[in-house]
């Protein structure tokens, strides 16, 4: 930020804009109604960052890494979708209910390549926990990867085998203890639903 305002100041900014320099035009623009401070504006960024476009992505580049390792797995995925939605036009949001075999592919990525392999929490209470004695307002970090890769959890855990979430098709929205990829609870990843769909549209579109 500092950059680019020095840059604004010097009149040196590349041409055209991108996303900080229209937030700080926002930000600069006194008959805007919002007052747009730095700390609104790096929430914003870190949000797109953090709970936005960079989850999605990096499960569909894991999922298609994984189809490219599985060939047998890919012709299947494209087998489904062609069934379902043809090879007229792309897949849409209300084609994902029809897709289960999609849906096991997404999964089981989610499981092992979790998008957040870490997630914050603050206890509210004095707790013991595995042994260990954790105080109130202590900060503790849920290890979602290593739970993706519990053998005490999951049968051939360091293994691509999709076919675990066909036969028990798990929810994404925090009831499994063992599969977390969106948090659980009344901290859960507000953008679940979103990035549900946006995942297995992209993923499914470029397959």
């Amino acid at each position: 930020m500092k950059e680019n305002e020095e840059a604004r100041k010097k009149g040196t900014q590349c041409e055209g804009k991108d996303l900080l320099n229209l937030l700080l035009d926002m930000a600069e623009d006194e008959s805007m109604e919002i007052d747009l401070t730095r700390e609104n504006i790096k929430a914003f960024i870190l949000n797109i960052f953090v709970a936005g476009t960079d989850n999605s992505a990096i499960t569909t580049e894991w999922s298609l890494s994984e189809l490219i390792n599985h060939p047998k797995v890919m012709k299947k995925a494209i087998e489904e979708i062609d069934h379902v939605v043809g090879k007229n036009r792309l897949l849409q949001e209300y084609d994902i209910p029809n897709l289960p075999y999609l849906q096991a592919i997404i999964k089981e990525t989610l499981s092992l390549c979790a998008p957040f392999p870490m997630i914050p929490r603050r206890s509210i209470e004095d707790d013991r926990v595995a042994g260990y004695n954790i105080q109130a307002n202590t900060t503790v970090f849920i290890n979602v990867w290593a739970v993706g890769r519990d053998p005490n959890y999951w049968e051939s855990p360091l293994e691509f085998r999709h076919e675990r979430f066909q036969e028990n098709r798990l929810d994404v929205r925090g009831q499994h203890s063992a599969f977390l990829p969106f948090g659980s609870g009344g901290r859960m990843c507000l953008g679940t639903s979103l990035g549900w769909k946006m995942v297995h549209a992209t993923f499914g579109a470029m397959l």
